[in-house]
């Protein structure tokens, strides 16, 4: 994931950074105090860029450094680096020095790309010295906690599968619901209880609420009264013991990696084994071994595929295949249909997002799924394999998600033909993107990691048409629901490109 992947991915971090910061012309905000806009000076981008950069980091960046020491056991490296005379801590240290100079680099694009909004968005001069020591102190806990929880999951067998990515989603979730809490019941100072807030979200919050004196603070995708007089804040946002509890969370942000050691498996046969391990005791495993029978219901369409011709066969196979590999997504599907048919149009909405939420998590190996069964070689050397195998995941995909929000955008479509349309080229465009991403990376981390983030920042910021891409949220209008289906022609063409440069 370091040569074309990660430009992919840094190009991801500098579109996601500008949508999170919004343009005071079209009536949002990135902090509002009130009905007043905080103007965009050094210190406002910085710390607010800074906070909201460490919701993405902290998830994203685990995502994408993890893996690396399961590639090795798949490659058969892990055979060789065990057979060495390294040491586990040595090992695992340079993995993690790696893991930590990979995702600096993504921060510095992510600070540059602040840089320039502030050069033409912003008010007053740009001071680097500002944005440097805010993402320093922000950032870095939140850098190497990331950091070191990856190396730890990687290390210990249980957790190199799905179960450690499950596991730390909800470990992040609950990182930012503790620390909501605890911003919402301080006043002043940052407390000592915050040396556990490695996002740094909360520290932030808690640092504006200081030096506004209020808790009437919005951050990110805010609206505000353009009549109101705009706020300005000092260039200097931080106190001595605020810089000390950053300090002390960056120490604790190493712990995950003392035990890392002892748990490595070192690519032992009978202990490096998670696929394995995976279908013996995953809760989802389980969960698919008990609703097993309605597998039965994806047979059909496995006929159907052999009497269709062409593509369209194909894309149909693939289809029943994920499905048949997923039984709990059948009966997740089964449920949608029966809610989507039964709720009120007014509630679609919140459908809409948990059915999107399941079919990206579901789709999200798709991409990939040629790749890691090694199977590029073969799906390319047959006819017409090489033009059809990015049509074919897209569009496999694709209606993989029609038959979760279908019927959603057809009862929106008498109603409110704007956001039906939303529905339809959202899922088209995450289709392509995840196609991409799974070409680019062969891997499902990386659009995984920007999918579950940017769901997450689009079911928070409720009034930014450009983050309705699926239109859960009923703000998207005509010109994002063209833009995101440009987008997906986009990542659909430089998926095919990359493809036939790849194996030309």
């Amino acid at each position: 994931m370091r040569r074309l992947s990660t430009l992919v991915v840094l190009l991801g971090v500098v579109a996601l950074s500008w949508l999170m910061i919004g343009d005071p012309a079209d009536g949002v905000t990135l902090i509002s105090v009130g009905n007043a806009r905080v103007l965009y000076t050094s210190s406002a981008l910085a710390l607010g860029g800074a906070g909201l950069g460490g919701m993405l980091f902290s998830l994203a960046g685990f995502f994408l450094v993890r893996g690396r020491i399961a590639e090795d056991l798949r490659s058969g490296t892990g055979g060789v680096i065990a057979a060495t005379p390294v040491g586990n801590a040595g090992f695992l240290l340079s993995r993690w020095l790696g893991g930590v100079a990979y995702l600096g680099a993504l921060v510095l694009a992510f600070l540059g790309a602040l840089l320039v909004c502030h050069a033409l968005r912003g008010d007053g001069p740009i001071q680097p010295g500002v944005y440097l020591a805010t993402f320093l102190l922000v950032l870095l806990p939140t850098v190497l906690f990331a950091v070191s929880c990856a190396v730890l999951f990687d290390a210990w067998a249980p957790l190199m599968g799905k179960r450690g990515d499950v596991l730390y989603f909800l470990l992040w979730m609950a990182q930012l619901a503790l620390a909501s809490q605890l911003a919402g019941a301080v006043h002043g100072e940052v407390p000592g209880g915050f040396v556990f807030d490695f996002p740094g979200i909360a520290t932030a919050g808690v640092l504006f609420q200081a030096t506004l004196h209020t808790d009437q603070l919005m951050l990110g995708g805010a609206s505000f009264d353009p009549h109101v007089a705009p706020v300005t804040l000092p260039a200097q946002l931080w106190t001595g013991s605020a810089v000390l509890v950053r300090a002390v969370c960056a120490a604790l942000a190493l712990l995950p990696l003392l035990p890392a050691a002892g748990l490595f498996h070192r690519f032992s046969p009978d202990r490096a084994r998670p696929a394995h391990a995976r279908r013996r005791r995953s809760p989802l495993a389980l969960l698919n071994a008990w609703l097993r029978p309605l597998a039965r219901l994806a047979q059909p369409l496995f006929r159907l595929a052999a009497l269709l011709p062409g593509t369209a066969g194909q894309v149909l196979a693939d289809v029943a295949l994920t499905l048949t590999m997923a039984p709990a997504a059948i009966a997740a599907l089964l449920g949608f249909w029966l809610v989507s048919l039964c709720a009120a149009p007014a509630s679609l909405g919140g459908v809409l997002a948990a059915a999107v939420a399941v079919w990206g998590v579901l789709v999200s190996e798709l991409g990939a799924r040629d790749a890691q069964a090694g199977a590029l070689e073969l799906t390319g050397a047959v006819r017409g394999g090489l033009q059809r195998r990015d049509l074919r995941l897209t569009a496999a995909t694709f209606v993989l998600g029609l038959l979760f929000t279908g019927v959603i955008a057809l009862r929106w479509a008498p109603l409110s033909p704007v956001r039906a349309c939303a529905v339809v080229s959202g899922v088209f465009a995450l289709s392509a993107v995840a196609t991409l991403l799974g070409r680019l990376t062969e891997t499902s981390r990386a659009f995984l990691a920007l999918f579950l983030f940017g769901l997450y920042v689009a079911l928070n910021a409720t009034r930014v048409p450009a983050l309705d891409v699926v239109g859960f949220n009923g703000v998207a209008h005509a010109g994002t629901v063209l833009g995101v289906l440009v987008t997906g022609l986009a990542a659909l063409a430089g998926a095919t490109a990359w493809s036939q440069r790849r194996w030309a």
